[in-house]
């Protein structure tokens, strides 16, 4: 008898749900809207009824699932209480209580940055690699740490926050965290924005990204064509992505460490970039981790969160 699982990725503006069997083969992914209105008292169950509606049209009994995991965008514990998502207006809802109740199925919850590294390190890009770090380069710089084919959730849910590990002293501009000199101040699509805006304030050669409105994959595509500020800021992005990831690798000892998020399309020039600080700051015997692209992209927390119900 094949065995399935459900995976549910739950975002500000959809619902990414998948079916897939036991062993992670894809049978079908849909989505739903996310229905944030009166504290998000919806989402749980429209992913229940969904959930259900696909097993009726699929002819499949209860006895034939596994379960039922969910990412949420927020920090959940080990008993599944998700303690704030400001993104869907949720304040303290356990999601396994909630979302079992309704389903009348097993099911297990995360932060959506930690599952989506469990499906990075299952069927993406640190495939075969049981303890696997990946560092997304989005607006921010997320992440999710994976210890022997398990999340590092930490007491809270907090674990694996590693943008807001702390880079820079003297920094003047404010994270969103509240807080000064992060690794997503630097690291971030918008951090290498910034470094760049810095490097054309310090002098008046010229250069394709002065006098425009440039985005972060502007500044890449403009270093690939020799823009000597361009290659500036984009070296200086390698530095302190580097420092930061020698940092995380210096305390789990990963394996594999993945680089996924907007950033990542800038692909093995990244590598590249980073390798020079990595090797500067990481502790020796955590030097020799192997670095990855990711392969799964938005896909990544449906895998994730699937594969959390299976462990």
């Amino acid at each position: 008898m094949t065995r399935y699982v459900f995976g549910a990725d739950v975002g500000g503006t959809t619902v990414k749900i998948g079916l897939l069997t036991e062993t992670g083969e894809k049978v079908d992914f849909w989505e739903i809207p996310t229905r944030t209105e009166n504290h998000g008292e919806n989402i749980i169950p429209d992913i229940a009824d969904s959930i259900r509606a696909k097993m009726k049209e699929k002819n499949i009994e209860d006895t034939q699932v596994v379960g039922a995991g969910v990412g949420v965008p927020g920090a959940v514990n080990a008993d599944g209480l998700c303690y704030q998502a400001v993104n869907l207006g949720w304040e303290r809802v356990n999601v396994v209580n909630e979302l079992h109740s309704k389903l009348k199925l097993p099911v297990k919850a995360g932060n959506d940055a930690n599952v989506a590294a469990l499906g990075e390190a299952w069927k993406g890009g640190g495939q075969g690699y049981p303890n696997m770090c990946l560092v997304t380069l989005g607006t921010g710089v997320g992440g999710g740490i994976i210890i022997e084919g398990k999340i590092l959730t930490g007491a809270k849910g907090s674990g694996g926050e590693i943008g807001h590990i702390h880079l820079v002293d003297d920094e003047p501009e404010t994270c969103g965290c509240g807080k000064h000199g992060c690794f997503e101040m630097y690291a971030s699509a918008t951090g290498a924005v910034r470094l760049a805006k810095r490097v054309l304030a310090s002098t008046d050669e010229d250069s394709v990204l002065r006098n425009k409105d440039f985005e972060c994959r502007d500044i890449f595509d403009a270093a690939k064509s020799g823009d000597k500020i361009a290659i500036k800021a984009a070296e200086q992005y390698g530095y302190y992505l580097g420092k930061g990831i020698a940092a995380v690798a210096s305390v789990v000892n990963p394996e594999i460490i993945v680089l996924g998020g907007g950033v990542s399309k800038a692909g093995e020039m990244l590598f590249d970039l980073l390798k020079p600080s990595f090797e500067k700051y990481v502790f020796p015997g955590c030097k020799d981790a192997k670095f990855a692209l990711a392969k799964l992209g938005n896909d990544a927390g449906v895998y994730g969160a699937a594969k959390m119900m299976i462990n």
